[in-house]
């Protein structure tokens, strides 16, 4: 009963970055962002709520294995970094939607994607799956970066 608790509290904690990233998406999305001019490859509004939804479902399954070998070596620091890159992914939905400002969301994105790519890596020492898990999340901040780019490209 305690794991399933736990699993529970890992899903909700990393849903909550996105709750707190659609506060300043929400009021933007029919506002500014429509107005935005946006590149060909950019999704549709509605595909990028259950894309974030999913992605939050797997990191809280990878932190969650993660924080059951919390006393391994390299497992504190791992969760550190899954902290920060949480609090990293909020962030940018307060600098581009929130603040307005495709550029310093750009060059912040870029910092939750290093972060990302060196938790997938500790994650990975510490239990392969977790590591594996955060590979699809990378992926689509890729993606977000590259969108975010083209963004900024388009509306300077």
């Amino acid at each position: 009963m305690k794991k399933i608790l736990t699993i529970i509290i890992s899903i909700v904690v990393a849903q909550l970055a996105g709750v707190i990233g659609s506060i300043f998406t929400a009021p933007s999305i029919q506002t500014w962002y429509v107005y935005l001019e946006k590149p060909f490859f950019s999704p549709p509004n509605w595909l990028f709520a259950p894309a974030w939804i999913t992605l939050y479902v797997l990191m809280g399954i990878a932190v969650f294995f993660v924080w059951q070998k919390r006393r391994e070596p390299g497992a504190k620091l791992a969760l550190q970094l899954y902290f920060l890159q949480l609090v990293l992914n909020a962030w940018w939905s307060v600098i581009f939607f929130g603040l307005m400002n495709p550029f310093l969301a750009l060059l912040e994105i870029i910092i939750l994607w290093g972060v990302i790519a060196i938790t997938i890596l500790k994650f990975y020492k510490i239990e392969k799956l977790s590591g594996l898990l955060f590979v699809p999340y990378l992926l689509w901040v890729t993606f977000a970066t590259v969108l975010n780019f083209a963004i900024w490209q388009l509306n300077m």
